[in-house]
């Protein structure tokens, strides 16, 4: 197998992550606001986008959002949204991508890194945990 490169994504990158999302979601997502959301937060320096690519093709990909939140009188890290081609899942490309975003939260200043998984998605669950993540909360959502 090719190596894996992860790089920041670029506005150019919103076709693919529209589809990534769209798949991730099961749903079409309004891309009218997709483009906008995306284009706003890549001016933020506290949002990143990362795009695995293998074979130079767009793989997967990852986002974090860090914010100062003051229950922890810190910034903490978020993982908003994180996906692999379900075909190539399990070859180290999570992995790399969780890599990335601890990176870059850690260079913002955050020492803890969260994410939220639908509760559906139990291998997602595990694979968190086998990335050191620990189920320590719960999350209601009201609409």
């Amino acid at each position: 197998m090719e190596e894996i490169l992860i790089r920041p994504a670029c506005p150019a990158d919103v076709e693919v992550l529209y589809t990534m999302l769209c798949d991730l979601e099961n749903e079409m997502l309004d891309k009218e606001h997709f483009v906008k959301i995306f284009l706003k937060n890549l001016e933020n320096q506290n949002v990143s986008y990362f795009i695995a690519e293998l074979d130079r093709q767009s793989v997967g990909m990852a986002s974090c959002h860090v914010q100062l939140l003051l229950h922890h009188a810190a910034p903490v890290g978020e993982i908003q949204e994180m996906y692999v081609k379900p075909e190539l899942r399990s070859q180290g490309i999570g992995q790399r991508l969780v890599e990335a975003v601890k990176t870059f939260s850690h260079q913002r200043g955050a020492d803890q890194l969260e994410v939220t998984s639908n509760q559906i998605r139990r291998d997602t669950h595990r694979f968190y945990e086998r990335e050191g993540f620990i189920k320590s909360h719960v999350k209601l959502v009201r609409k």
